[in-house]
């Protein structure tokens, strides 16, 4: 399976099945795509993360990538140095190709009672390919 079909897969099921937001979706699509253990924490850590539990912040699919960006620095024994730059390197093109960092911006209709479940689920394939080909050319 290509990584395009692989993602588009991973999302609808961790959306509609798992109904997990999109901060998780991340953290997990990276995991297993970059083969990287995840503990239950950090998948409970990101469990408010998505625009800062609906407040329309900084977008979960940010802040799931940049959370992956160092745990997956670490276990590569990147430096500190290393993973902050990459990180910011990586805010600043998510911001650059999408437009913007903020959830409250990129979330189709922000966040209203009668929106539909899971809007971002586009958004959230295209972000998290995006991401998969940033931290590929990360590697060390």
């Amino acid at each position: 399976m290509d990584s395009i079909s692989f993602v588009e897969k991973k999302v609808n099921e961790y959306y509609w099945k798992e109904d997990i937001n999109c901060a998780t979706t991340t953290i997990k699509i990276l995991s297993e795509t970059f083969k990287v253990s995840i503990h239950q924490q950090v998948v409970d850590s990101a469990l408010g993360m998505h625009g800062a539990g609906e407040y329309g912040a900084q977008c979960g699919l940010v802040e799931g990538a940049l959370m992956f960006i160092g745990i997956y620095g670490k276990q590569n024994n990147w430096s500190n140095d290393l993973i902050v730059k990459s990180c910011n390197s990586f805010a600043n093109l998510f911001e650059e190709k999408f437009k913007s960092l903020q959830c409250s911006i990129l979330r189709p209709e922000g966040f209203k009672e009668e929106n539909l479940p899971h809007l971002c689920e586009p958004l959230t394939c295209n972000t998290v390919q995006f991401s998969i080909e940033y931290i590929s050319k990360l590697r060390v």
